[in-house]
């Protein structure tokens, strides 16, 4: 019996994870919009391709959430990308509405779904989701961590002149200008980055601005683009946390996810590495910080709860 994917928003992120769920066969996808003939446009457009590609799953493109019901993965990119110039919290009054629909529609057509949200900004609609659906905090989760170390990863493999796989790191925090790269933690070809830094392989100054580049990575795509936001690697983001739950890999995966006392910090989702496996999100992971990392780590923490009140006063029920 193939898994059910459903993918909420046949945007750039929809249409790119719908194709790369197809390529990998990872289950049947329906792609759902409000919009539905650009929903089933690229449902149609991904299956013409399978004879090429040689998949063999079934895609479909609908407006109607009954389509969606019992789905074993949600993916939701629903509401509407940042703009230039327009930070994260701007989208934050209109993403709410769209959520909260989004929310209603899961917990009535699929309650026992995995459901990881892509829709910024990212720590508070995720919380929002959470508590909108009332499905259970282990089966919902951000996509962020995953993405911000992905793009940090590269940017130190072009300055170091290192390929990608031979690079160990990932950032914490919340998704924004706030997120904490870990340098404690981050190895090239086995070499502690700190030690390079000491041994003048690369300049502290030069590693600041990798990591304030990673801060605004989406926004400087943001800004390439003119008219639209980063989907490719959203989109491989998400597949990577859907992949670990569908075939239950228990991979380690820097994900937002609920902290229920972890890191010192409670009833809150924030970025932290977690164990994605068929029970969902079987275990925040605790890494030792540095004091300059919790000292960071904290600040994220309370961006991140700045904006959850300022969702509160656009909706206090939540």
């Amino acid at each position: 019996m193939r898994k059910k994917i459903t993918l909420i928003g046949a945007g750039q992120i929809g249409g790119t994870l719908a194709h790369l769920i197809a390529l990998k066969e990872l289950g049947d996808v329906v792609l759902f919009d409000v919009a539905a003939g650009i929903a089933k446009g690229k449902a149609l457009d991904i299956a013409q391709s399978s004879p090429i590609n040689k998949f063999n799953i079934n895609l479909l493109g609908t407006d109607n959430y009954e389509d969606t019901k019992n789905s074993d993965v949600i993916i939701i990119t629903a509401g509407v990308p940042r703009k230039p110039g327009m930070t994260r919290d701007d989208l934050l009054g209109i993403n709410l509405k769209i959520i909260k629909q989004v929310a209603n529609g899961i917990r009535k057509t699929s309650p026992n779904a995995f459901v990881i949200c892509i829709t910024n900004p990212l720590d508070v609609i995720v919380m929002a989701l959470q508590k909108y659906s009332g499905l259970p905090k282990n089966k919902v989760i951000g996509m962020a961590g995953i993405l911000d170390s992905s793009r940090f990863i590269y940017f130190l493999s072009q300055e170091l002149k290192v390929p990608v796989q031979k690079i160990k790191s990932f950032v914490l925090g919340g998704h924004g200008d706030t997120m904490v790269a870990m340098l404690e933690s981050t190895e090239i070809d086995g070499k502690k980055i700190l030690d390079l830094v000491k041994e003048g392989k690369v300049k502290q100054q030069k590693l600041n601005e990798i990591v304030d580049r990673t801060k605004s990575g989406g926004a400087e795509i943001v800004k390439l683009l003119g008219n639209g936001s980063a989907f490719y690697a959203p989109a491989a983001s998400g597949v990577e946390m859907a992949e670990s739950y569908l075939k239950d890999l228990k991979k380690q995966l820097p994900c937002a996810a609920y902290l229920n006392g972890e890191y010192g910090t409670k009833d809150l989702y924030a970025g932290v590495p977690v164990i994605i496996g068929s029970s969902g999100v079987e275990k925040v992971v605790e890494i030792k910080l540095s004091n300059q990392e919790k000292e960071n780590f904290k600040k994220s923490i309370d961006a991140v709860k700045e904006l959850f009140n300022a969702a509160k006063k656009i909706d206090p029920s939540l």
